[in-house]
């Protein structure tokens, strides 16, 4: 029973090494950051029959975030991330597909622009990325969040080479940490069943002197002797 609760000692151990080999394979940057929007312009709008239009931003599977005050054409909107309806969006490593777009009550809503919003468009310091189309509208968004984000997002897909590299050293070491404790454990384990089985082989042959004793004291060959 000894050797098996060391094995399975050893085991556990091993294990842990291996969840920490798949961690370091997988980083899972699950972390998310707050994106606001911080400034907006419209050039037109598409909906005739309305007076004021309604203008919402709304990212593929999401719903969507009504502008309330944009309603003025070649007006400049700025905010101050305080608005009721804002955040505008939360962006992690992966890229959405996200646009602004306007309500129509006749048709299907208008599309000022529909693209792929990443973390890699905060490229700035100060975490801001301008979106624009000609003709549709200038739309200022602001995340500082994503810059760590963007860095984040290149390491996972394998473009910091420098950072590439160590985490292959890493995986590297830790592999031969995990052989090394595994060899370790099974020569121990070896010799511990070697050093038991001594030990019960001495106790045996210690028996079988006790058991002569006790047969030459029966047949009282000890007194002839």
């Amino acid at each position: 029973m000894s050797v098996i609760r060391f094995l399975l000692n050893s085991r556990v151990s091993t294990n842990f090494l291996i969840v920490l080999i798949v961690l370091s394979c997988f980083p899972g940057f699950i972390s998310s950051a707050v994106v606001t929007l911080d400034s907006i312009q419209i050039f037109k709008t598409h909906e005739w029959l309305k007076a004021k239009p309604t203008v919402y931003f709304r990212c593929k599977g999401e719903n969507k975030t009504v502008l309330p005050d944009v309603k003025e054409t070649h007006v400049v909107y700025s905010f101050k991330s305080e608005e009721s309806w804002q955040p505008l969006m939360e962006l992690s490593e992966k890229c959405k597909r996200c646009g602004f777009y306007e309500e129509d009550v006749i048709t299907s809503d208008d599309v000022f622009d529909e693209w792929e919003f990443c973390p890699s468009d905060f490229t700035s310091a100060d975490g801001k990325y301008i979106r624009s189309k000609d003709n549709e509208f200038n739309a200022t968004f602001l995340c500082p969040q994503c810059v760590p984000l963007e860095t984040a997002s290149n390491h996972a897909s394998g473009s910091q080479n420098g950072g590439k590299g160590m985490h292959i050293f890493l995986v590297i070491m830790i592999s031969a940490l995990v052989s090394t404790v595994s060899i370790l454990g099974i020569v121990a384990a070896y010799k511990y069943w070697q050093k038991k089985k001594r030990e019960q082989d001495q106790a045996r042959f210690l028996k079988l002197f006790e058991d002569g004793d006790e047969i030459e004291d029966e047949l009282g060959l000890g007194n002839i002797i």
